[in-house]
């Protein structure tokens, strides 16, 4: 690894330490939504910068549209306005604390009485390739099938949501005029 690689590594990993140390101090969940993002893109990055770039950019991805369809919903259901009420995120304080830091400290020293593997192989040309390979030979079509099932569902549920169609404001035959909204300054003004 290069002078480059190393340095985006090292700002990469304080930056997702920051935005995750935000996520449990800011005072709104949208805030704390976009702090989250924030430190899961920096841990997309750092996966990138270690060699597995199609990772790296799921990782990303995935974050992406996770964190900001949570926002969408709580602008669009949440009681205060948008989630920017102040709040904590913080719930029994001193118990949170006591097991962060335990299993912190579990993992730390994990780090250092595993007897990590040598390398008895060279390492792959396309890293890229050969994760996709693992992850996808031998599951590809229960991922095409979860997909159109997850498609289905959201479209489903949207579906489900409205109460009316995008043309019924204009009555049975689509001939209410003006629409019955208050928008179109109809009946239901």
């Amino acid at each position: 690894m290069g002078t480059t690689e190393t340095v985006l590594l090292m700002a990469l990993g304080v930056l997702a330490l920051v935005f995750g140390v935000l996520v449990f101090t800011l005072n709104s969940m949208a805030r704390v939504t976009f702090s989250l993002l924030a430190s899961l893109a920096c841990v997309g990055g750092v996966t990138a910068v270690l060699g597995l770039p199609y990772l790296g950019v799921v990782i990303v991805l995935m974050m992406v549209m996770e964190m900001v369809i949570m926002a969408v919903f709580m602008i669009a259901y949440m009681m205060n306005p948008a989630g920017l009420m102040p709040m904590s995120m913080l719930h029994n304080k001193r118990g949170a604390l006591a097991v962060s830091g335990v299993v912190f400290a579990a993992l730390a020293a994990g780090i250092f009485l595993v007897p990590w593997p040598d390398r008895t192989a060279s390492r792959p040309r396309d890293t890229t390739f050969q994760v996709g390979r693992t992850l996808m030979a031998e599951q590809m079509l229960t991922m095409v099938i979860l997909g159109f099932v997850l498609l289905a569902t959201m479209v489903g549920a949207t579906v489900l949501a409205t109460h009316r169609g995008r043309y019924d404001r204009f009555g049975d035959d689509l001939d209410q005029r003006p629409a019955e909204d208050a928008a179109g300054g109809g009946v239901g003004r």
